[in-house]
């Protein structure tokens, strides 16, 4: 993806990347202090070239990501990958976090029951969280 431009602003940047689906979420990102350039706090307007560390925190996950390419145009998601490099450090990180998330829901939100409670259902469960023991 050539590009004539050598710098854009932070925020149109995660946007065209799809790290944000409106400006709006990645400027309130940037001020909230969940991205950073270069290991600094920075500001939605602040000007980033190619070759800049962005740490970007979002849903419980971590991206460490190089910028390699720079655009202020949304692109489809295959051209947005090409935008950044991302350390396998972070990568694998993610992944383990989301396993491990995987293997929680399976282990802890388990009822036994594939619908909701009917009306007596709910009565008997009342009646069992209420009796002392």
């Amino acid at each position: 993806m050539p590009t004539d431009i050598d710098a854009v602003r932070l925020d149109k940047w995660l946007w065209a990347a799809r790290f944000y689906k409106t400006r709006k979420l990645a400027t309130d990102a940037i001020s909230g202090g969940k991205v950073h350039v270069n290991e600094q706090r920075t500001k939605p307007g602040k000007e980033v070239k190619t070759g800049a560390e962005v740490t970007i925190n979002k849903s419980g996950y971590t991206w460490e990501i190089t910028i390699t390419a720079i655009t202020g145009q949304r692109r489809s998601a295959k051209d947005a990958v090409l935008l950044y490099q991302e350390t396998p450090e972070s990568h694998a990180k993610r992944q383990l976090q989301i396993q491990e998330q995987r293997e929680h829901k399976e282990l802890f939100n388990f009822t036994g029951i594939d619908h909701k409670p009917n009306k007596k259902e709910r009565r008997l469960i009342h009646r069992f969280k209420q009796t002392p023991d």
